[in-house]
């Protein structure tokens, strides 16, 4: 773990990853090669490295739902909009340990705040398994959230898919 925010690439498209196993859209066959290579990038980066990668998505998505919002549209307000939708949202996920949530929040904040998500959790240690799959249940509302707002669903697993492209980390 650097302390600068910097995420090795693997783990943040093992991150995405998450997205893709609770999304009950992604076919079974994407999901088994999806958990397959979440797997393979913890047996490689290790559990941690791939949660600073949720940490760093839930950053990039926050920042970019404020700042541009999908179709044009109105933009969120973090306070107001944004957070509270996401953090209102959290109990549907029956496995989201509640004492997770203020942490959580924080790097929503931060993201929010122009602040650099990952850097900003580094400093508070480990991140904890319960707290990484908290981390998870964010990012797959953010991403749900994008959809919603840009009206057709699957909008924001394409953009993070040509991405990864460009990063040469596709699905592989």
């Amino acid at each position: 773990m650097s302390s600068d925010g910097v995420v090795v690439d693997e783990a943040v498209r093992a991150a995405w990853d998450t997205y893709r196993v609770l999304e009950k859209r992604t076919s079974a066959e994407d999901r088994e090669r999806a958990q397959q290579r979440l797997k393979a990038a913890m047996d490689s980066v290790g559990r941690e490295e791939v949660s600073r990668g949720a940490v760093f998505l839930v950053g990039v998505l926050t920042g970019y739902l404020i700042a541009e919002p999908p179709r044009g549209g109105e933009q969120l307000d973090p306070l107001s909009d944004l957070i509270p939708a996401v953090v209102r949202r959290l109990p549907s996920f029956e496995l989201a340990d509640p004492e997770q949530v203020p942490m959580v929040t924080g790097v929503l904040m931060a993201a929010a705040m122009g602040m650099d998500a990952v850097a900003w959790r580094d400093r508070f240690g480990t991140i904890e398994p319960k707290e990484a799959m908290v981390h998870g249940f964010v990012l797959w509302l953010l991403a749900d959230l994008f959809d919603s707002l840009a009206d057709k669903p699957g909008t924001i697993d394409q953009l993070m898919r040509e991405t990864f492209e460009t990063m040469g980390t596709s699905e592989g």
